[in-house]
Order: structure tokens, then C-alpha cells, then sequence
């Protein structure tokens, strides 16, 4: 399945939205500012450009759309006033994939750049705005006309289903019980894909260029460990399992469902840089965010995991039984909340472009 086809986060702005269940971003947003404001103040230190290009891959919609390249946009105003030049003009570039909801994006885009030049006064140059529908596993912007690239919470997601994952029954991604192959599978199609992504992105961006990437990732080279045994993935394989049960879904189509989703260890995001061979490593690290901190209860877990895969879910076994996945899940979640998984590993990511 080509996930460009079919993947998007729930439209709109109801209960299962995106728009309403992204406070876990929101969050490893907010825990990665500091690494994305000083990328942007040493590429502003370093080129001074008088037009700063800003491309947000996988920007979504809802509230945390605005809000990295707002503050992208802040970190070089101050750094400009303290310097007493004068503002550069903008240009941002919010991309998605075709099926992302931009006309939620754009109705509210006005009230939300009159704000924000209010709040930046008298001498904010001019910013402008545009929407690129489009998979980042390949060009999306003419070459050498980027000065910056963010990217946040999408580069885990594949822009297919690996080959090879038919040893993986019963399970919907990597898992304690999935065997090497599968394991193999996952993490080629992952180099493919970021080798990919970073060869369209050398080609896009200016020599002196910078990108800050962060995405799901794993803390440990081994991909199964024990306490990996209860997850907002497991849990929802255990639902679809019970509508086999039922007889609602047949045992093979839920065989044939996986989720396009890899956690990279830092030392594989490392190998693929370096491979790959256009970019210097500023910045790599991670860290451990545990998600009850934007979701209380049940409900809200549901919400947020039908809010990522509902498309996905729908696109595979219809639209019929969707309500009875994610009704079973918020049962299920709430009798196991206290051995459930709540805690998830970031990377962060910042390159220079050579």
C-alpha cells in the first residue's frame, strides 16, 4: 500500500480530530524549541539571508501548525532587533500530504497571521504563506531554494508497507513476537525512505541550510523489549483480534494489516546521515516523554490514536466497523491503564546542510 494514497490525520476540529487530540505533540514540540531556535539563529547568524524560506514537512493542521513556524519566526525577530537589522521577508512552505485537511488550515490562517503581526509590532517584514500537497520521500520544492526544514512527529511513519511481512500474523507492526525478517523488513524500508528524504532535502536546501527533525524512536538497539508488551500498537491489534473473534473481520485480512511505522534507534538515524553524506550532525539525542501528561484517561488515549489511524484502520477493513474497534479499545484500555505503556522515546535531529 502506498501510504500516500490513503494516510491523514482525522479532518475537522470534532471529538476524534487531529485538531483536538495533538496535545501530545503539541508537548514534544514545546520539549524541542530550544534546539530549533538555535538552529535558526546560527543560520541567521551565518547567511543573514533578506528572504528566509521555511519549509514545515508534515505540518498537519490544527493549532500546532502555526506553531513551530511561529516561533521559528520569533527567534530570528529578536535575534534581528538585538542586532538592529532589519526584518527579513518570509516565506513559508506548510506540506502535507494531498489528503491533509489545508482547508481547515487556510480558513484560519488569516486570524492567525493578523495576530501574530500585532504581536510582532512596527518593522515585522512581510510573511507569506503557501500550502504544498505532497509526500516528503521525494522533491517538493525547487532546488537550492530553502533556508530551513522542521519536521516534527512524522518522519516515523513509512511512506509504504514493508515487503515481506507475511510471518508477521497477528500482529500489526513490529512486536515482541515478530520475527527477524519482519524486523529486517521494517528497517529497510525505513533506510530507503530516510535516504530518500534526505537526498530531496540536500537538493532543496542551500548550502549552510538547516534542518531539525524529531520523530518516534527507540532507546535501545533490541526492538522487543519486555516492557514493550502493552502499547497504544498492541492494544489495537488486541481489538481487531477481538472482531476476528466476533466473525466482523476475517483472519487473514487482519494478517494483512500493518501499520507503516518505524521507531530508529539513534544510532540507525546516525548510519543513514552519514550514508547519505550531504549533511553534518549538529545536534543528536533524545529523550523519553511520557504521554499521560497530555492524556488523562482512556477516552482521550482512544481519541488520540483513532485521531493517527483512522484512516488507515478505514481504508483496510472498511468503514463498518470502525466505531467497534475504538469502542472496544477505550474498554480495554481502561481495564489495563495501570501495566499500559504511557511513556515514548523522541529523537532529535539537527543537520547543516554541506
Amino acid at each position: 500500500m502506498e501510504v500516500v494514497e490513503v494516510f491523514h490525520m482525522n479532518e475537522g476540529n470534532g471529538d476524534t480530530s487531529y485538531a483536538n487530540n495533538s496535545v501530545g505533540q503539541k508537548n514534544v514540540i514545546l520539549r524541542t524549541k530550544p534546539t530549533t531556535e538555535e538552529a535558526i539563529t546560527d543560520l541567521y547568524n551565518s547567511l543573514c539571508p533578506e528572504t528566509i524560506s521555511i519549509a514545515d514537512l508534515g505540518c498537519s493542521s490544527g493549532p500546532n501548525t502555526f506553531l513551530v513556524v511561529f516561533d521559528i519566526i520569533r527567534a530570528v525577530e529578536k535575534l534581528r532587533k538585538i542586532t538592529g537589522t532589519h526584518s527579513p521577508e518570509y516565506v513559508v512552505h506548510l506540506s502535507d500530504l494531498p489528503s491533509n485537511d489545508f482547508n481547515s488550515i487556510f480558513r484560519s490562517l488569516p486570524r492567525y497571521v493578523e495576530d501574530f503581526k500585532k504581536e510582532m509590532g512596527d518593522g515585522f517584514g512581510d510573511c507569506f504563506f503557501a500550502g504544498v500537497g505532497g509526500s516528503f520521500y521525494g522533491r517538493l520544492f525547487p532546488s537550492k531554494t530553502l533556508h530551513f526544514v522542521h519536521s516534527s512527529n512524522s518522519l516515523h511513519w513509512l511512506s509504504q508497507i514493508p515487503k515481506g511481512l507475511e510471518e508477521n500474523k497477528g500482529n500489526i507492526r513490529i512486536a515482541t513476537s515478530s520475527p527477524p525478517s519482519v524486523i529486517k523488513a521494517y528497517y529497510e524500508q525505513f533506510e530507503r525512505d530516510f535516504l530518500t528524504f534526505l537526498k530531496a532535502r540536500s537538493e532543496e536546501l542551500v548550502t549552510g541550510g538547516r534542518m531539525v527533525l524529531y520523530f518516534s524512536g527507540r532507546k535501545s538497539e533490541i526492538h522487543n523489549p519486555i516492557h514493550d508488551v502493552l502499547n497504544i500498537w498492541t492494544l489495537l491489534a488486541k481489538c481487531l483480534k477481538d472482531l476476528v473473534t466476533k466473525g466482523l473481520v476475517e483472519e487473514e485480512k487482519l494478517n494483512s494489516f500493518n501499520i507503516p511505522i518505524y521507531a530508529a534507534s539513534l544510532k540507525e538515524v546516525k548510519m543513514v546521515v552519514e550514508k547519505e553524506g550531504s549533511f553534518s550532525i549538529n545536534v543528536l539525542e533524545g529523550f523519553t516523554y511520557d504521554f499521560s501528561e497530555s492524556v488523562k484517561d482512556g477516552k482521550a488515549i482512544t481519541n488520540s490514536v483513532r485521531a493517527l489511524v483512522e484512516s488507515l484502520v478505514v481504508n483496510h477493513f472498511g468503514r463498518g466497523v470502525i466505531d467497534q474497534v475504538f469502542n472496544k479499545y477505550e474498554e480495554m484500555i481502561g481495564e489495563c491503564m495501570a501495566e499500559f505503556v504511557k511513556e515514548e522515546f523522541i529523537n532529535i535531529v539537527s543537520l547543516t546542510k554541506i
